[in-house]
């Protein structure tokens, strides 16, 4: 006999949406804070002029799950009836012996009352051909509106793009960002003007720029356990910062690395991808020398090492920021520069429980931060953000966003207590006249617009920059 009978799917689905009975999500899981990715998933799912079925991505505890709850609270709120709305994991092992269709009937059958249904699918990638499904679903079931997770992004985009087309959204959900991270903890902060952008505070009289600095100057203290913690929901929370990283390390790191790529790409050879998991851990925020790594990790071919990362940046435990040419001569050679996804994810690995007197790793991590933030920002802008190298040895600019729609925006960080800038630093080199290029700093004072020659650098904290551009997106939203 199957175990993969309606009776026990049934059973299986009265224990994943406990509203069919109570008429409510669970407090514990429907949490008060609303991120930004929940928002735009909202506005898409409810867009009746043009459907889209939604598709959240990210990695492990970044919200995904909630955002799904936070979604079918407030259909429960506006009178949906709770046997429309319909979730459940991909991840429990009976689930993985069934086809969507097959558990889709079983719905139909015996609990939906209507045409119209809410369906919310978490851990997608662990269904057998979802991509196959989801299109079928959207083509043939115009009254079924869909909310999908998945921890492989760019398989996910990928397979958006081959069959999605037009039919559903991929919404990133990164790590908490500085300013999510200072609403979950009910940080104080000053009111602040309502105009205020993070790239446009030198169009402001120096009167209003101290104000604003003195305003966030607060923020110091909180960004240190921010780079510490990192910005996942539920340690951010937790008072116990050590078990925190442990809990980071073996839940999120471990199950990413042993279970998700085993699961979805059939690795045999574990050790492998832990060991370029590591070396990119020692070496994040660096360029990557492919050529050097496969020596560092005898036995592994070049093309093994490229595969390895791609499975890693699909598992989101790292960016990989291109080489972006901002200079209209030719590149020969492109290497990439690879981040780890979140700071305390580096952290928790390389078992570093307080970094708060090493100027270096604070740097390290300060740069990860601001890049995971920058991609976050300007991700439905579409916009390349890499670094750029200048001609001289290693003169670079640690941030680029390019994009056919604005000027070139760059971006140093120098989270040092001596933050100097010189003449031929290769942001100052690439400067334009009309634009504060930024140099992101460490002390709290340490602001304002500098002049070399005709070229304009603008000096922001890391906080206060950080803080600034979530409130940017918040209001965007």
């Amino acid at each position: 006999m199957s175990i993969a009978n309606s009776e026990n799917i049934l059973r299986l689905l009265y224990s994943y949406n406990p509203w069919w009975q109570t008429g409510s999500v669970k407090k514990e899981y429907n949490k008060p804070m609303k991120r930004f990715a929940y928002q735009e998933a909202m506005n898409t799912l409810l867009c009746k002029e043009i459907r889209r079925l939604v598709i959240l991505c990210g990695a492990r505890r970044t919200g995904k799950t909630t955002i799904m709850y936070q979604i079918i609270s407030s259909l429960l709120q506006n009178g949906i009836n709770s046997k429309n709305i319909l979730f459940l994991s991909f991840d429990h092992p009976l689930l993985k012996l069934c086809t969507i269709d097959q558990i889709l009937e079983v719905y139909r059958a015996n609990i939906s009352i209507d045409e119209e249904v809410y369906c919310f699918f978490d851990e997608i990638q662990y269904a057998d051909n979802w991509n196959s499904w989801l299109k079928v679903i959207y083509d043939t079931n115009p009254n079924i509106s869909l909310v999908a997770t998945g921890s492989a992004s760019p398989i996910l985009m990928n397979k958006a793009t081959e069959s999605g087309l037009g039919r559903w959204k991929v919404i990133h959900v990164p790590t908490l960002s500085f300013f999510e991270y200072c609403q979950l903890l009910n940080i104080d902060v000053p009111q602040l003007p309502e105009d205020i952008k993070p790239t446009q505070i030198y169009l402001k009289s120096l009167q209003e720029q101290t104000e604003i600095f003195n305003k966030l100057s607060c923020l110091q203290v909180h960004f240190i356990r921010y780079l510490q913690v990192g910005g996942f929901p539920e340690l951010a929370l937790s008072s116990d910062d050590l078990y925190a990283q442990r809990v980071l390390r073996e839940d999120i790191v471990d199950k990413a690395l042993k279970r998700d790529l085993v699961s979805v790409y059939g690795i045999k050879n574990i050790n492998d991808i832990e060991k370029i998991f590591l070396y990119l851990c020692y070496t994040s925020s660096n360029i990557i020398n492919l050529n050097t790594l496969t020596k560092e990790l005898d036995g592994l071919s070049r093309n093994t090492v490229e595969k390895y990362i791609g499975y890693l940046e699909s598992a989101n435990l790292i960016y990989i920021s291109p080489l972006v040419n901002i200079s209209g001569k030719q590149v020969l050679k492109s290497k990439d520069k690879i981040y780890i996804a979140d700071a305390a994810i580096r952290n928790a690995v390389l078992m570093k429980d307080d970094i708060t007197n090493e100027p270096n790793e604070l740097g390290i991590i300060a740069e990860t931060a601001v890049y995971k933030h920058v991609k976050a920002f300007y991700f439905k802008e579409a916009a390349m953000v890499g670094y750029f190298k200048g001609e001289k040895k290693d003169k670079e600019i640690d941030i680029v966003v390019k994009s056919e729609r604005f000027h070139p925006i760059m971006i140093e960080v120098k989270y040092r207590d001596q933050a100097k800038i010189f003449c031929d630093d290769e942001i100052v080199v690439q400067a334009k006249e009309s634009y504060p290029n930024l140099v992101i700093t460490k002390r709290a004072n340490d602001f304002g617009e500098y002049k070399y020659d005709d070229k304009k650098i603008y000096r922001i904290p890391a906080p206060a920059f950080l803080y600034l551009l979530g409130l940017v997106e918040q209001k965007r939203n």
